[in-house]
């Protein structure tokens, strides 16, 4: 079997569409589907459910896509072990972040870029299950997620530093001169959340629903950027991870009040698929993590709002 074929068949599988995989793959859709010919010969079986759309793949499609992710994921590995030898690391590294740490991740990735200044970040905003999906599927490298709240399955942890949360709310709001603000108060104001789809919603949800209170979310959106647009404009309150003051800061006419009975934390780390040994790209990120600093610098930071 020749890899690119192999290569071919793998972007199918994510894909799910033989143009779209043409695209991926820079050629043609006649040269697409030659190459899954021949890894039916090969094979001895059809692997594609052929209609005039893709539907899918037979049983020994499956097989054959598994092994094949496998194979692919391999041959990176081995490229990057050869540069390596040659004294450089190269090569993409491929990052699903979830939304509430997007704010922090240049302060893991940036020490990766220094020590290894011709490595490729991809960096994607992902919920918490599409990274589990895309870990198992080979499609990223590494995931950066929460760690104690709704655990990952086949994957080594490594933690980074602990969620805390606060509302940020207008100055001139029903909470001025507050120092802090009960979850069943928080409630009950107009808010602005992520989508349930979302973990980091799904954890507010459960917060509020221990103090028997559902929250009054106005607005609802899957993007950081259009729910900090609602944040600016002084209207609105939100609840938020503290790391997002990290980027945004407090915006004028808003205050940032810690959130109180209960005191909640969860931890984000970093996931990656368990199996030894992990690739160079993936064990250079880590040590970047563990050596870069990044961590003590949330620490930090984290003490001066307090």
């Amino acid at each position: 079997m020749q890899l690119r074929h192999l290569k071919y068949f793998v972007t199918l599988g994510q894909e799910a569409h033989f143009g779209r995989a043409a695209g991926v793959c820079n050629v043609t859709q006649s040269t697409l589907s030659a190459a899954i010919r021949q890894l039916e010969v090969e094979i001895g079986a059809p692997l594609i459910e052929r209609d005039k759309r893709f539907k899918g793949f037979t049983a020994e499609g499956r097989v054959l896509l598994d092994w094949a992710k496998r194979v692919v994921a391999e041959r990176d590995a081995l490229d990057q072990q050869i540069g390596m030898l040659r004294g450089e690391l190269t090569g993409e590294l491929s990052i699903g972040v979830i939304p509430t740490a997007l704010p922090t991740i240049g302060l893991f990735t940036t020490p990766l870029s220094r020590v290894h200044p011709k490595v490729t970040l991809k960096i994607l905003s992902q919920t918490s299950d599409q990274i589990q999906r895309a870990l198992d599927d080979f499609r990223l490298d590494v995931g950066v997620t929460y760690l104690d709240n709704e655990p990952m399955h086949g994957v080594d942890t490594h933690p980074l530093y602990t969620e805390n949360y606060i509302l940020l709310t207008p100055a001139n709001g029903p909470f001025r001169g507050r120092q802090d603000v009960t979850w069943r108060e928080a409630a009950d104001t107009p808010l602005c959340l992520l989508t349930p789809d979302m973990q980091n919603r799904r954890i507010i949800n459960t917060i509020f629903q221990s103090v028997d209170r559902v929250p009054n979310a106005h607005i609802e959106t899957n993007s950081v950027m259009t729910l900090c647009s609602h944040i600016k404009t002084g209207v609105w309150s939100s609840v938020l991870p503290n790391n997002f003051l990290w980027v945004f800061g407090v915006p004028p006419g808003m205050i940032a009040l810690p959130l109180v009975d209960p005191v909640v934390t969860h931890m984000i780390g970093v996931v990656v698929r368990r199996q030894q040994p992990h690739s160079p790209l993936v064990d250079g990120f880590l040590s970047a993590v563990h050596d870069g600093g990044g961590a003590e610098q949330i620490r930090r930071w984290d003490k001066t709002q307090a």
